[in-house]
């Protein structure tokens, strides 16, 4: 099943957000790789990790990308054609001002940063055209934010069984309807692009 985005008139970035646990970094890695140069949307993502690895695997997602990628900062606008991991230490969120931030509740979460806490504040609080986008891993986070999003007409998508790793987290998300489209990894890049169209380089944000 597709989806019609719903236009949005907002000076905002077209914002990517998603959400990974087992298996997550090869999942980013081949996403980000599936993506140019010039592609509209800030792209945010939360991945299930111990934070002494967090600032690696932001290293080693860098080498991977075509788009420029870094650490969220708490208080930090989103820029087009930038690519956010989620820091370790709290849930990261999109506050009401449309920055970045991080909190420390719900603090009982197995989870965190949990992708389901990232994806609600999106769906609360972004105004600008959106995207989740569910990849794998185990257990059912996430699928409730990405139910979220999809309730607010955004396009959802959650991998395909034969392609994750960890059929968990996607499966849950199938099963609750949260998503608007269920594709192979290798697809998902395409898609966005379709989605998001290129800007030009030389454009300001």
């Amino acid at each position: 099943m597709s989806v019609d985005l719903v236009a949005r008139p907002s000076s905002e970035p077209p914002l990517v957000a998603v959400g990974a646990s087992a298996g997550g970094p090869t999942a980013l890695s081949t996403l980000l790789k599936g993506l140019q140069p010039g592609f509209a949307g800030a792209v945010v993502m939360v991945q299930h990790l111990d934070d002494r690895f967090v600032a690696g695997l932001a290293e080693w997602l860098s080498q991977q990308s075509p788009l420029p990628l870094r650490l969220a900062q708490e208080g930090e606008m989103l820029r087009p054609g930038t690519a956010y991991l989620a820091n370790g230490g709290g849930h990261l969120v999109l506050r009401s001002n449309a920055r970045l931030g991080y909190v420390a509740e719900p603090a009982d979460h197995p989870y965190r940063p949990s992708i389901d806490v990232f994806f609600e504040s999106v769906s609360e609080h972004w105004r600008g055209q959106a995207a989740g986008v569910l990849l794998t891993g185990m257990g059912a986070d996430g699928a409730k934010g990405l139910k979220a999003l999809r309730s607010k007409d955004r396009l959802t998508i959650a991998q395909d069984r034969a392609t994750s790793a960890v059929y968990g987290m996607p499966k849950a998300a199938a099963a609750a309807g949260a998503a608007c489209e269920i594709l192979p990894l290798e697809c998902i890049a395409a898609r966005l692009t379709r989605a998001f169209p290129l800007r030009s380089i030389g454009a300001r944000p």
